[in-house]
């Protein structure tokens, strides 16, 4: 059975764990009934004997199902109320499902429409599944070396983590920038209008203040001339007055012959 989400890692054939009915049909009664032993007459022949493992063996076989099992744990899904598990798959890996692999992973590249370059979750997600199967392939072989595979992949996956955080602050932070920018600017252009204003009230109170000092310069003139006539025709009534004052002052001081 497939799962819902295919993958590049392999697994084995998915596994009916648990199935949830509220009434038991006849379906599910045959299905009973067909895992139950069958009852035979006479005597029972005994199994052929199994090919053990040597205990070594099944215990090498069995640390590395568990470290397969941790580094890449058990697929699970629910299907029609059944669950349904699958565990990734212990059979070592041949050159061809390499060849196969990588075959793979470029049909899923130009499937799914991946970017060949910048930042594209389809492309990190289709590798990712690549590099877990690329640990399933060496752990098999080799537990140990699995095991700083996967220390190595969990510190990829934790350097690109921090990147993102800073990416996605950098990017809140630049967005607050922005709006802040957008909201001085706003403010800046309203002082700007009002400055704009006073300044051409300031420069209409300029314009008055010169015409009442043009005025008051104008008048200030007038009456400096009508003060100067005034002046000088005092001026020259007092000189006519003298001439005759001392004309009168000559003719009595004269003596008559």
């Amino acid at each position: 059975m497939i799962p819902p989400n295919a993958s590049l890692v392999k697994y084995d054939s998915a596994v009916l764990v648990s199935r949830h009915t509220d009434k038991k049909t006849s379906r599910a009664r045959n299905l009973r009934a067909a895992t139950s032993p069958p009852i035979i007459a006479g005597p029972v022949p005994s199994p052929p004997p199994k090919q053990k493992l040597p205990i070594a063996e099944s215990k090498v076989a069995q640390q590395t199902d568990e470290v397969l099992n941790s580094i890449l744990p058990p697929r699970e899904w629910t299907e029609n109320g059944q669950l349904w598990v699958q565990q990734v798959s212990s059979t070592p890996a041949t050159r061809l499902d390499v060849v196969t692999l990588q075959e793979e992973l470029d049909r899923r590249l130009q499937q799914r429409q991946a970017r060949e370059t910048g930042i594209c979750p389809v492309r990190r997600e289709l590798y990712s599944q690549c590099f877990d199967e690329l640990i399933r392939q060496v752990t098999i072989n080799c537990s140990e070396r699995g095991l700083l595979l996967l220390r190595v992949r969990d510190e990829i996956r934790m350097t690109i983590a921090a990147y993102q955080t800073l990416y996605e602050s950098s990017v809140a932070f630049g967005m607050r920038k922005a709006l802040a920018a957008e909201q001085g600017k706003t403010d800046m252009e309203k002082r700007i209008e009002t400055l704009e204003l006073e300044k051409r009230e300031l420069e209409r109170q300029v314009n008055e203040l010169k015409a009442k000092c043009e005025q008051i310069e104008k008048r200030a003139a007038e009456q400096r001339m009508v003060e100067e006539k005034k002046h000088a025709d005092e001026s020259n009534f007092l000189k006519r007055t003298i001439a005759q004052l001392k004309t009168q002052l000559e003719g009595i001081t004269t003596p008559k012959k």
